[in-house]
């Protein structure tokens, strides 16, 4: 049965996306806990790792360890598997809600 996935995986050429699906899905493991605490991968489309922070300074602290972190999947995936590792920080409140949202100056106009 495993050979029979294996070769299909090469025939419809899913073997780099089974490949980083199992390097995500052991994403505490490949990185380790301080990192898998605060950092969560998100997409990974065109060999392009998108990860996730849950704060700013984890999205500055992450992007330096980017240079070992690509080192570490290399070895993990293979070279050039994933050319390139986007930081993304926490993703910003959305002021406007509902469908008739007036555009204006934003949460300012109403503190004075």
């Amino acid at each position: 049965m495993g050979e029979t996935l294996e070769r299909l995986a090469l025939e419809r050429g899913w073997s780099t996306e089974l490949s980083v699906g199992g390097v995500i899905g052991r994403w505490r493991d490949v990185v380790g806990d301080a990192v898998a605490d605060h950092c969560v991968p998100e997409t990974f489309h065109d060999g392009v790792l998108v990860v996730r922070t849950d704060s700013t300074t984890w999205a500055t602290h992450l992007t330096h360890l980017v240079p070992d972190l690509m080192a570490t999947l290399a070895a993990e995936l293979g070279a050039d598997v994933v050319r390139e590792v986007r930081v993304l920080g926490p993703a910003a409140p959305r002021w406007s809600r509902g469908r008739r949202a007036v555009r204006g100056r934003g949460p300012r106009d109403t503190y004075g």
